[in-house]
């Protein structure tokens, strides 16, 4: 770990361990602003307009990874992070911590383990509540990705009827989402979206995925995300775990914890995983998306 500036940000940390790279920035948060191999580019999407900025009430993505409650409502969800936020070292370790929102009374958290060999991040997310009432909410970790890839969310395995009576997953639309959209792939065990900066129109899918990861491809570059899904827990969004978001700008890879009702002094936790692999192409199909899947699902094993 070095402290250093970043981009206009004076109080940023660097945290490496050979293999990849990620900074977090205490000046605005908590926000992972950058991610990626070691002197590559960064994975993650910065807004140029925003970058070094600090201060007022007007809420900013600065893109990188951040952390919010959902489900998603205005004003609620964009209380401002633009003030600096406590980091110390815990362990292994590395602990972010936001002031409560006056708003909401919800305080954010994120502590951040980088593996020492591999080019894996574990990321605990916390929410407390520091009000008076008990507060309904669920856990909502966005991954703001760079332009130009493609994300991949997984279906749940696939059957034939007339064994498969049943219906065994759900999507999750918005009012905004064209199906017809060339941006979307919708295959037999995957859905892709591919992010466009021609585009015109945002797209956005939500979806219940048992085995909690998503995807996105750039660049010879494959970034996944996983959760773990509680199979009995209730989700926001109609029953949604993972959620992807695309406008000309930017693709959001996003995973949700269950809806929890919190007390007053406790929290809830929810824990990604990262994961970066090279030489990967960018898929066409569900054929590409295997073929790649499989060495992907064993380092998802070996983490566990």
């Amino acid at each position: 770990m070095e402290k250093i500036e970043y981009r206009g940000w004076p109080n940023c940390y660097l945290l490496k361990n050979g293999v990849l790279e990620l900074v977090l920035t205490a000046d605005v948060g908590p926000r992972i602003i950058r991610f990626g191999f070691v002197g590559m580019d960064n994975e993650f999407k910065e807004y140029p307009e925003t970058v070094g900025q600090v201060g007022g009430d007007e809420w900013h993505s600065y893109g990188g990874h951040r952390l919010w409650h959902a489900p998603e409502a205005q004003p609620r969800s964009y209380c401002p992070d633009n003030s600096s936020v406590i980091v110390e070292p815990c362990n292994d370790s590395l602990r972010v911590i936001q002031s409560p929102e006056a708003a909401t009374g919800i305080q954010k958290e994120m502590e951040i383990c980088v593996h020492p060999q591999r080019a894996s991040v574990r990321i605990t997310h916390r929410l407390r509540n520091t009000g008076l009432w008990p507060v309904e909410l669920a856990p909502w970790a966005l991954t703001v990705m760079a332009q130009g890839g493609k994300a991949i969310l997984p279906l749940p395995p696939r059957g034939e009827h007339p064994t498969a009576l049943l219906p065994t997953s759900l999507l999750g639309l918005w009012a905004y989402t064209d199906m017809k959209d060339q941006r979307w792939t919708w295959g037999t065990k995957y859905v892709m979206l591919r992010q466009d900066p021609q585009a015109t129109t945002p797209q956005k899918v939500g979806a219940m995925a048992p085995d909690g990861w998503g995807a996105y491809a750039r660049a010879g570059h494959l970034f996944v995300k996983q959760a773990l899904c509680g199979p009995d827990a209730r989700y926001p969004d109609f029953g949604c775990n993972v959620e992807v978001f695309t406008n000309a700008e930017m693709l959001e890879l996003e995973t949700l914890g269950p809806i929890t009702l919190v007390q007053p002094g406790s929290s809830v936790e929810h824990v990604e995983r990262w994961f970066l692999f090279d030489e990967v192409p960018v898929p066409d199909n569900d054929r590409d998306v295997d073929q790649f899947m499989l060495w992907v699902t064993k380092e998802l094993r070996r983490s566990e």
